[in-house]
């Protein structure tokens, strides 16, 4: 097999290949099933006696992973250019490096190298650790649901920014407007307008923790008033979504349609 040929198998293998592609899905559950491992990993590992007993076996399934995740996403990089979008040698591979896929998939190893050449302290190190979690993200990959969402927050970007900025500013104003009303009679609970945002975003989101309320009638007519806001307020962003998602239907299956006709079923090129 020659240089060429070999990158191109390369690339089908981890690319969603032909569907009787079978190296290519024994590639695709080994990964997913590593990624779900480590999810695991992080989770059983946060218990104290596990961590304490079986610790060096999560570290040597934590290298171990880091070691796959390395591998694969140099490989990736190296055989990007089959793909007809990244064709170039040198612009194509810049390209594909800031895009989606490719910064997960840096996100899910490069942070266990950071301590290497950071000094930091065993707090910020186990805050490194976490971001395993952000492994799972790789799912987006292999997923047809995480396309799917991808899709509708690009699509949506802009209506989700202006509901973004409508909350903001209604928390911004509520959390200012009851810090007045309420910090002379409350000012452990109401002493700044940050401290207040935490009343804000509890109240406008209608979960009301109880922690901080207030106790003048000014100050409740205003919670109220907030809380009625905002649910109206915090509905936009899954209305949106909601119509997003109603909307990226016809076109996953206009997709498919394409797909099904430029694959080739025997070596699962495009034709």
């Amino acid at each position: 097999m020659g240089y060429k040929s070999l990158k191109k198998r390369c690339y089908q293998v981890l690319e969603k290949g032909a569907k009787d592609d079978l190296l290519s899905r024994r590639v695709d559950i080994f990964i997913v099933t590593l990624i779900f491992l480590n999810v695991v990993s992080v989770i059983v590992e946060s218990v104290k006696w596990i961590r304490t007993d079986f610790g060096d076996y999560f570290l040597v399934f934590e290298w171990f992973s880091i070691g796959v995740f390395s591998i694969e996403y140099l490989l990736r990089i190296w055989s990007i250019t089959e793909n007809p979008k990244y064709h170039k040698s040198i612009t194509g591979r810049i390209s594909y490096f800031f895009s989606f896929y490719s910064l997960v998939d840096l996100i899910s190893f490069l942070p266990a190298f950071l301590p290497f050449f950071i000094k930091a302290d065993f707090r910020i190190v186990r805050a490194i650790r976490l971001l395993r979690l952000f492994r799972l993200l790789k799912l987006s990959r292999y997923n047809k649901a995480f396309k799917q969402i991808k899709r509708v927050m690009e699509t949506s970007r802009e209506e989700l920014v202006v509901s973004l900025f409508a909350v903001l500013t209604l928390l911004v104003i509520s959390s200012s407007l009851m810090y007045f009303v309420e910090n002379e009679i409350q000012p452990e609970s109401f002493s700044s307008i940050p401290a207040t945002m935490w009343w804000g975003v509890a109240t406008l989101t209608t979960v009301g923790y109880g922690d901080v309320y207030p106790v003048t009638d000014l100050g409740r007519f205003l919670a109220g008033l907030m809380a009625i806001l905002g649910i109206g307020i915090f509905a936009l962003p899954a209305g949106i979504l909601a119509n997003g998602f109603a909307a990226s239907k016809p076109e996953e299956l206009n997709e498919e349609e394409k797909t099904k006709k430029q694959v080739c079923p025997n070596c699962g090129c495009e034709h």
